[in-house]
């Protein structure tokens, strides 16, 4: 005789279609996912689905809550954690990485190009760039330069690890320890030797001598009526 199945809680059962969801919307995306699918690959009718979470929307916006609240921790736990400027990208870095790792479903919905979970994603970002923004104000007075400077190398770094963190999701090439080694190498390297007052060498350099400039000095002047009589 067949044993007799265990009926989920409906803690368990919740929990189950939100891990089936994230999975077809890391795949589909959120517009070609439907709730009838969710359904049929959890095993319940639709109605269950509607009654935990009211529709795909609602389904959709617990999944980008939760995803959002994982990384934000995982992130501001390892900058509270720093105590230098190349501990601050490498723990960050490593962060995030790991979460990419742990969790890629989540990763590729938070970073989709999805109006519903980009614009969180991006949030997220300014936030952690305002944190960092903070470190290195103080850390740029200690060493002479203008801390009011500091908002624009936060973005600078958050960059830094954000792309290449996209860039990683889908190539695996190197291990995430790799990874953050040359984030910091490209970063340190960079906040180290860093000027109080960096200038563009372009600006400064003389224009070339055989430029449009200077070849429009060499064209002969056509004479005039009156020069030719």
């Amino acid at each position: 005789m067949a044993s007799k199945r265990t009926r989920m809680s409906a803690g368990e059962r919740r929990e189950q279609l939100i891990a089936v969801a994230r999975s077809l919307f890391a795949e589909k995306g959120f517009d070609a996912t439907s709730i009838e699918e969710v359904a049929a690959r959890a095993k319940v009718s639709k109605p269950v689905v509607y009654e935990h979470f009211g529709g795909k929307e609602g389904l959709y916006a617990v999944i980008v809550d939760r995803e959002l609240g994982t990384i934000s921790s995982t992130i501001t736990a390892a900058l509270e954690s720093s105590d230098s400027s190349s501990m601050t990208v490498e723990l960050a870095a490593l962060a995030l990485l790991t979460y990419i790792e742990d969790r890629p479903d989540g990763f590729r919905i938070l970073s989709a190009g999805n109006d519903r979970a980009a614009g969180t994603y991006q949030t997220l970002l300014a936030d952690v760039a305002i944190q960092v923004s903070g470190i290195l104000a103080s850390r740029f007075e200690a060493r002479g330069i203008d801390p009011r400077t500091a908002p624009l190398y936060a973005q600078m770094l958050v960059g830094i690890v954000a792309m290449p963190a996209q860039w990683w999701l889908e190539n695996r090439s190197m291990s995430k320890e790799e990874v953050a080694a040359h984030m910091v190498n490209l970063a340190w390297n960079g906040l180290r030797s860093l000027s109080g007052a960096p200038e563009l060498r372009s600006a400064a350099a003389p224009a070339p001598a055989d430029g449009p400039a200077a070849r429009h000095d060499h064209i002969p002047r056509r004479k005039s009526a009156t020069n030719q009589q």
